[in-house]
């Protein structure tokens, strides 16, 4: 057994943070003397070190103790995980090193961008891919789903990149942060359901209903195209992407041609329900899109 004092000396963490630790109960003292002073065994000492490496790789303490309370937590496996990701980490940070030591040199021009690319990203989405396979068909609807959109990240990896190091200050914080959400990729999905975001579904079900109520009516008329452009407007309001030019559109447009989402949607709202939807959008871009007016 080790005092509070000892383990503080051993591990080079404060008495403070100890005591915190046990007060949000992410770590206990394995038992407390008659004067009520702290005690920590082997046992204590190896969950302390867990957290310590979970840290390293900026997990919140909260994260930490969920993952730790897990009742199929394996040791062994986070070991391995940790480990990986550590050298990730220290592999990235020796090219920014050198990278840094060859700028540094007189002056010396060396225009390198291969520290900042995103193959550790897209290495971590096809483990996903083959490690998570249930997961991937639930959400996704197929493999060739998730394949589409790894190519995506991979035909736009520079825009990728901006948006990474914009929001995360580095492709190696973004990197982590994604491996930490495709680790947890089942639970997140479930809480990511929130009513406002049902709602939005509900609306857009139902406009999209609105639109192949009547699969005869012509789609030039009026009345479709006024329910179009009302769609287009409201998913603009409510995904940051989404636009009412033609580059947008022609999305939506390859999207219901493709095999998976057409079957889904004939199955949703009538046998040739996509096709409507499909020809509906055509007519919109080709005589109401912004660029064409």
């Amino acid at each position: 057994m080790r005092t509070i004092s000892q383990v503080a000396e051993l591990t080079g963490i404060s008495t403070r943070t100890l005591q915190y630790y046990d007060e949000i109960g992410l770590l206990k003292p394995s038992e407390l003397t008659e004067s009520g002073y702290r005690l920590y065994d082997d046992e204590a000492l190896q969950k302390l070190q867990q957290i310590l490496f979970f840290k390293e790789l900026e997990f919140k303490l909260k994260e930490i103790k969920e993952i730790l309370q897990k009742p199929n937590f394996d040791k062994i496996k986070a070991f391995k995980k940790q480990k990986e990701l550590l050298l990730l980490k220290r592999n990235r940070t020796d090219r920014l090193i050198q990278l840094l030591s060859r700028l540094e040199k007189g002056g010396e021009q060396c225009m390198s961008f291969k520290e900042f690319d995103l193959s550790d990203y897209i290495a971590a989405l096809e483990d996903f891919k083959n490690n998570s396979t249930d997961d991937v068909i639930k959400y996704f609807g197929s493999i060739e789903n998730f394949d589409m959109c790894i190519q995506k990240v991979r035909d736009n990896e520079s825009e990728v990149a901006k948006l990474a190091i914009k929001q995360f200050g580095s492709i190696e914080k973004y990197t982590e942060a994604m491996k930490h959400n495709l680790e947890h990729f089942s639970e997140l999905m479930e809480t990511q359901l929130t009513e406002e975001v049902k709602e939005i579904e509900r609306q857009t079900d139902i406009l999209y209903g609105r639109l192949t109520a009547d699969l005869s009516e012509d789609v030039s008329s009026p009345k479709i195209q006024s329910i179009v452009h009302e769609l287009l407007q409201f998913i603009q309001k409510n995904c940051a992407d989404a636009s009412l030019d033609e580059p947008y559109i022609n999305v939506l447009i390859d999207t219901y041609s493709s095999d998976y989402i057409k079957s889904i949607t004939d199955s949703k709202y009538g046998k040739g329900a996509s096709d409507y939807i499909v020809k509906a959008f055509h007519y919109y871009l080709e005589n109401n899109a912004p660029e064409n007016n």
